[in-house]
């Protein structure tokens, strides 16, 4: 459910003191941020789209360290601003840091609970949230990250409620998003927050993205385990886990396996991996049954019982939640997408006479711009209508709740 309003107002009640203004957007770079990351606030706030209905920010690009930045692939970058340009800015951005295992320079730590403390609004895109950690801006808070450094965040900081769930979190004043794509999703949030859904979806439709996507990170965890966990006692138990799923069993047979009381094993668990127990077990049943509907003939009866799932409602249950659709509609969805040369061969036809025409052509021969016999309107084609005026999508992220 979407909280927009709420929070637009939570955060219009900030004040900013000093020379802050809340059109002024500050980007915050460090050397080996990966450029994809770094740029989209920069295309974001930093061009004028006036022409589209989108209210201009004015953007400060800083140097969180001394340049030249090195970026992906071996480019240099040279920030016009450094740290003191944090000193006007009603939001500040941090993108992807650079590594999860070293600390960020703590002249920009320093600056950046400066900005908080004076009312600046603060973002982490990615592994961003690392640096806004470091800083202590979200001790006690919710939020988020790649769900890939979800677990490493979470050991790394106990005291941060981290969601790998989540495509962006919103807390008020302070904002996390997950990985490279879902930072546009935070960013069009941010816009829609100061200006409202019409300004966002304008920008959206100037960057060909969907105003909002559905669902979280879910769809795309994979099985492998967490980077810190292998040396842990519980990594053989998660193991076993994996290698099980087919079974029916419950967090109480894994907090046995470990020896440990089920309370003491939710709180390990949670501190290893980021996540509780139950919600990790029934991501991956789901995933495993993501696998099992792109690959097999299994009906979903059969695929719940190869995943673990007491019956097909509870698959089916659990599937809609996580993934925003029926396990039927998932498979259908997903073989309609997969390449031609992947389908099945259909039966050969016999062969058909000639026909010749000489007329004008029937429609379904005529050449368009998208082919022989494409036109506008096709449902089974996907096109920049979608991202026409006019068409809507689902919420799929967390915002602050009310109250």
């Amino acid at each position: 459910m979407s909280h927009d309003s709420t929070v637009t107002a939570d955060f219009a009640g900030r004040k900013l003191s000093g020379r802050r203004r809340k059109e002024i957007v500050a980007v915050l770079l460090f050397s080996g941020g990966p450029i994809f990351e770094s740029s989209i606030p920069l295309s974001v706030f930093g061009i004028d789209r006036q022409d589209a209905g989108v209210p201009r920010y004015r953007l400060l690009v800083s140097a969180g360290e001394d340049g030249p930045l090195r970026t992906t692939g071996g480019l240099e970058l040279t920030a016009p601003q450094g740290l003191e340009a944090l000193a006007r800015a009603g939001t500040v951005v941090v993108p992807a840091w650079r590594s999860i295992t070293s600390p960020p320079p703590a002249a920009a730590l320093d600056a950046l609970r400066r900005a908080h403390e004076e009312g600046a609004r603060i973002v982490g895109l990615c592994t961003g949230a690392f640096v806004l950690a470091a800083a202590g801006l979200l001790d006690g808070r919710p939020a988020t990250t790649h769900w890939m450094y979800a677990p490493t965040l979470a050991k790394r900081y106990p005291s941060v409620h981290v969601d790998p769930r989540e495509l962006f979190v919103d807390d008020g004043d302070v904002l996390t998003s997950a990985g490279t794509a879902a930072g546009i999703d935070l960013c069009l949030h941010i816009v829609r927050t100061d200006h409202g859904s019409e300004a966002a979806g304008a920008l959206a439709r100037r960057l060909v993205v969907p105003p909002r996507r559905a669902g979280g990170q879910e769809r795309y965890l994979d099985r492998s385990l967490p980077e810190e966990i292998g040396a842990d006692p519980l990594a053989e138990v998660v193991a076993w886990a994996l290698e099980h799923l087919h079974e029916q069993f419950d967090v109480e047979t894994l907090a046995a396996r470990a020896y440990m009381s089920r309370r003491t094993f939710d709180r390990r668990f949670r501190s290893l991996t980021g996540s509780a127990p139950l919600q990790w077990l029934i991501t991956q049943r789901v995933l495993q049954a993501q696998r099992l509907l792109e690959t097999s003939d299994y009906s979903v009866d059969e695929v719940a019982g190869r995943c673990g799932f007491r019956s097909p409602v509870a698959l089916r249950g659990h599937f809609r939640r996580q993934l925003g659709s029926s396990p039927a509609a998932y498979r259908a969805a997903y073989r309609a997408r997969r390449p031609q040369s992947e389908q099945r061969p259909e039966p050969v036809q016999p062969a058909q006479p000639v026909q010749v025409f000489d007329g004008p052509l029937p429609p379904q021969l005529r050449r368009t711009p998208q082919g022989i016999g494409a036109h506008h309107g096709d449902p089974g084609r996907g096109g920049p209508e979608a991202y026409l005026q006019g068409r809507t999508a689902l919420p799929g992220q967390r915002e602050r709740p009310v109250g």
